[in-house]
């Protein structure tokens, strides 16, 4: 696959469910936020951004350690509207744009829809390739190990915005290296 001939590259990050006390289990893990942003594929500006709350079904109270770490509170998934109607606003927003290579930082994203998916027994809502941009970053920049978005970002001296583990602001992040990720800039490896 030709990773630069796209129109558009859109970003998913996703929040989910989740515990440091092994109270849920990794195939019981809910997305309870979606960010994504569109990027055009000449520019690498961002055009275009989605975020939207999903209420969790499966465990439904957030763990401390889940809202420490994203920041999301329980009012924020309770009012969030389910699943299906999350995804379908998410589509409605996504099929606008056409030829898009759909991106995520590593391949958990790819993984936590399509487990959502089939828990909720709804359709995989992204047509589009899939494109593991951590493990292309380390590539394009001839890294030998795979970088977290937080050490790319301080690699190529571009500052974290926002909140990180929050999806909108890890995808708006992520739109920020897509120049390094594509290869079309190199930053010099720190000795």
């Amino acid at each position: 696959m030709d990773i630069n001939n796209y129109k558009n590259y859109l970003i998913v990050d996703l929040e989910a469910t989740c515990c440091d006390i092994k109270s849920i289990p990794r195939q019981e893990m809910e997305t309870i936020e979606i960010g994504a942003v569109i990027v055009d594929g000449e520019s690498l500006r961002v055009i275009d951004e989605f975020t939207t709350f999903i209420k969790p079904v499966r465990h439904p109270k957030l763990t401390s350690f889940c809202t420490e770490l994203t920041t999301i509170r329980q009012v924020d998934v309770d009012s969030a509207p389910m699943y299906a109607e999350a995804i379908s606003l998410f589509k409605k927003w996504l099929y606008q744009y056409e030829d898009f290579l759909f991106c995520s930082w590593g391949d958990y994203d790819k993984y936590q829809l399509e487990q959502d998916s089939s828990f909720h027994n709804w359709p995989f809502p992204i047509g589009a390739s899939h494109l593991n941009i951590k493990k292309q970053f380390s590539k394009s920049q001839g890294l030998k190990r795979k970088l977290g978005m937080a050490q790319a970002l301080k690699h190529t001296n571009i500052e974290l915005e926002g909140t990180h583990h929050r999806g909108i602001d890890d995808a708006r992040n992520m739109a920020k290296l897509m120049p390094y990720i594509l290869g079309q800039i190199h930053f010099v490896a720190r000795r």
